[in-house]
């Protein structure tokens, strides 16, 4: 009877600390990290369809959306650092609500504006270099089954899409890369955007494939996007598979796996 006793009180300690690990692990989610998975190719090729990242919420500390709790005592403002030109933020769409993710472009008091594919940053042109061609095969990609836009299109299932590469340098030196798929399509010329005080312009990296701040909320775009509505900054890649299901383990980008986000 004793060894029973005892074989029964280790089930429950067992029990406990697995409950225990749960409850911690759901509050750690809850404060400090969101999961986020990537569904479409606008943030190429940093960012591909299936990867799968935490989003850090603390970052720039609480905002109306990244707070856990149903009434939060920060009145809708960010408490700690404020968001730098090239992070890499998911956000919630002022119009919509859904989340979104896209890089941080321009800042409050920034004057933006593409001409010709080339971004200007306060009257000033943020170079690029030329990185070489970013290739994928045409084919279904993700869980939605998206088709990659190709600048060598069309071309047929199972061919080859690329897309010219450049390595853009924001002011303060931060680099990433961008793709370019038209010559001169509807985002490659706009006007001035002058951002407001308290928002953000975003835009992907995959500059002609994404809906962004270069595009107005009335036609769908994201427009400026309010500091409150900033949920986190996206840190490191976790995982990333390259199917239509995650299961499909032979589709999974092992070179991926931790890969920090630039």
């Amino acid at each position: 009877m004793a060894s029973k006793a005892k074989s029964d009180g280790g089930i429950v300690e067992t029990v406990k600390t697995v409950v225990y690990a749960l409850l911690i692990a759901g509050v750690f989610r809850t404060l400090f990290f969101q999961p986020f998975w990537i569904p479409s190719g606008s943030m190429k090729d940093t960012l591909l369809i299936g990867d799968f990242l935490f989003v850090n919420k603390m970052a720039y500390g609480y905002s109306r959306y990244s707070c856990p709790f149903s009434a939060c005592p920060f009145d809708g403002r960010l408490l700690f650092s404020e968001p730098e030109r090239g992070d890499v933020v998911v956000f919630r769409h002022p119009v919509n609500g859904s989340d979104f993710i896209k890089r941080l472009i321009g800042v409050p008091g920034d004057t933006v504006q593409m001409r010709n594919g080339v971004l200007f940053l306060n009257g000033e042109e943020v170079k690029q270099a030329p990185a070489g061609q970013f290739a994928e095969l045409y084919e279904q990609q993700g869980p939605m089954r998206h088709l990659p836009r190709c600048e060598n299109g069309p071309v047929g299932q199972g061919d080859t899409c690329t897309k010219s590469r450049y390595t853009e340098t924001l002011p303060g030196g931060r680099t990433h890369n961008i793709l370019n798929i038209d010559t001169n399509g509807f985002g490659d010329n706009t006007d001035v955007f002058t951002v407001p005080q308290g928002q953000y312009f975003f835009m992907g990296d995959n500059r002609d494939n994404s809906q962004d701040s270069r595009y107005g909320q009335a036609v769908g775009g994201v427009g400026f996007v309010p500091a409150d509505h900033l949920i986190g900054r996206a840190d490191r890649i976790m995982f990333s598979s390259g199917g239509t299901s995650m299961l499909y383990f032979w589709t999974w980008r092992s070179d991926r796996f931790f890969k920090a986000v630039e």
